[in-house]
């Protein structure tokens, strides 16, 4: 995860024990597609600079943004506690109905 606070820059995965990898952005340039089929694969981030300066980190995607199983991901979980056509209410505290 990168935060980004104007000109300084926090970079949290640094926080972790594994090494992360840098590369320089000419060479994620030309090889753009082979370094995101390994960062899919490996699970691997990789940060990528320019002039030795970190500009984007390139991470995995998180499963719950792959879209695998959202739809339907709740079913069963609901509970239907009440009537759903009866009111809330009795119908003496609508005033509308005592006009």
């Amino acid at each position: 995860m990168v935060i980004d606070f104007g000109h300084r820059l926090l970079n949290l995965s640094l926080m972790s024990a594994k090494p992360i990898e840098t590369m320089a952005i000419s060479e994620f340039k030309a090889t753009c597609l082979a370094v995101l089929e390994r960062v899919r694969r490996t699970g691997a981030s990789i940060i990528v600079t320019k002039r030795g300066e970190p500009v984007a980190e390139i991470n995995p995607p998180s499963p719950a943004s792959t879209g695998q199983a959202w739809i339907g991901s709740m079913r069963g979980t609901a509970v239907m506690a009440d009537d759903l056509i009866t009111p809330a209410s009795p119908l003496s505290d609508w005033d509308i109905l005592g006009a």
